[in-house]
């Protein structure tokens, strides 16, 4: 294969990889690879069709599989440099449910309507999986080797524990990763109106960790008629309203202040003070527009109840009851956390993780970062690159345990209007062609530019 030479990293997207982008999407998307949770899923057809066109590429593959039907693939793309540290590039094959009835196209038929394709999986992640695996195969019909090596990892999985996916490939082949530092994946460098002619492309350079938590109330069982001041119900609602209101305290991050003091010198704000408190952080939060949406969730801890379960019949008073609670944690958070939960669930109500992962967070300084930064203002002059933290959770947490740190990069220009945050795992959600095409292009400059 040639080498990429120049002052800056050469294109090598051609109309193949462009109508390669949008067939690959459409053809991932009308896999169904639905994750139900409880170990209910199948990737296998969505990993054999990856695998098929990387082996055509002449990359060879690699399918694993912690139980039949859960399939990954790996595959590694050599770089010129052999001393220089190895970056990842993945993303997961499988997608949350969707009900058809609810959808203005069936959400796996992949259908391209009026330059925009439809379906789950259309923004997570499939679209992310259709430009990684189109890249790979633009570089092997042109003969490019990047500066280092890639790992490309296609997993299943994500949409639950990670069980049969990151965590799996991880724990019992780590070695497919070797020489990883870096890593890149879904949630970042999307256009993100603020107003204006205002665009901003938010990067992921961190994650709140992941709590799921069980909790259980303990009581006295008896008749529904008699008075019981130890009602299991009763104790368990009173802990879930606790939570419910709690007002939790500023955590401010090195990648949320990042975050702010970008977005502050965006709209002309004075940047925080040094000491910053939890009143100046919600008043610039309240200044700076639409912008807030991107650091508001992160700037705290959170623990949001869903889901209730108690009882079996009107006039019986159950002996426990329980809930769960979508908790997340932010980095130097966790011990807060765990004082938190223990103080407003109280004496009668037990709490325990269901799923515990790590919080992340990634330097925003980093020669990665910047080569992300430089491909998105190469392709629109207008961006305006703000380093972000995930409210919620990726692979990167698992994959992490090898010493890979993450960011959350998968680059499309979007119209305005177009609400991406709103598409995740939710109805008719879709991803326009040019947007992809743009994604491909600057995929393919960051990835030659970021040598080791």
């Amino acid at each position: 294969m040639a080498e990429h030479s120049g002052t800056g990293p050469a294109g090598h997207v051609d109309q193949q990889a462009l109508d390669e982008v949008v067939t690959a999407t459409s053809d991932l998307i009308r896999i169904d690879t639905t994750n139900r949770g409880q170990g209910e899923g199948g990737e296998r057809p969505a990993a054999e069709y990856v695998a098929e066109r990387l082996a055509d590429a002449g990359i060879e593959p690699t399918l694993l599989e912690k139980k039949p039907g859960r399939t990954n693939v790996v595959a590694r793309i050599p770089g010129t440099d052999p001393s220089a540290d190895a970056l990842l590039l993945h993303g997961h094959l499988d997608v949350v449910p969707a009900d058809p009835s609810e959808w203005t196209v069936h959400p796996f038929s992949g259908e391209i309507r009026d330059g925009v394709v439809w379906g789950r999986g259309a923004v997570d992640m499939k679209n992310a999986d259709a430009m990684m695996l189109t890249v790979a195969r633009a570089w092997a019909r042109a003969g490019v080797r990047p500066p280092r090596d890639i790992v490309l990892a296609f997993t299943a999985d994500e949409e639950d524990s990670a069980e049969f996916g990151s965590d799996y490939l991880a724990d019992r082949h780590a070695g497919l990763f070797e020489g990883c530092t870096e890593g890149i994946s879904e949630s970042g460098a999307f256009t993100f109106h603020a107003g204006g002619d205002l665009r901003i492309y938010p990067v992921a350079a961190g994650e709140r960790g992941t709590a799921w938590l069980k909790l259980t109330a303990h009581g006295r069982a008896g008749h529904g008629s008699k008075v019981n001041k130890e009602n299991a119900v009763s104790r368990l609602a009173a802990a879930v309203q606790r939570l419910g209101e709690h007002e939790w305290p500023l955590r401010l991050t090195p990648t949320v202040r990042a975050a702010l003091d970008r977005l502050a010198e965006l709209h002309d704000l004075p940047s925080l003070s040094e000491e910053a408190g939890a009143a100046e952080v919600d008043a610039l939060l309240a200044k700076i527009g639409p912008s807030a949406s991107l650091v508001e969730p992160t700037v705290r801890n959170s623990a949001n109840p869903t889901v209730l379960d108690a009882g079996y019949k009107v006039n019986v008073i159950p002996g426990t009851a329980e809930a769960l609670v979508d908790g997340r944690m932010l980095p130097g958070g966790e011990e807060e956390f765990h004082a938190t939960l223990d103080r407003l669930t109280g004496p009668d109500v037990d709490w325990e993780f269901q799923h515990r992962e790590i919080p992340l967070q990634a330097p925003v300084d980093s020669p990665l970062f910047g080569a992300m930064r430089e491909a998105l203002e190469h392709f629109d002059p207008g961006a305006h690159v703000v380093p972000y933290c995930m409210s919620g959770g990726t692979d990167a947490k698992q994959f992490s345990r090898l010493g890979i740190v993450g960011y959350g990069f998968s680059p499309l220009r979007l119209p305005e209007g177009f609400d991406y945050q709103a598409m995740f795992h939710g109805v008719d959600e879709r991803v326009p062609v040019d947007a992809l095409h743009f994604g491909v292009h600057v995929l393919d400059r960051t990835l030659l530019g970021s040598g080791g």
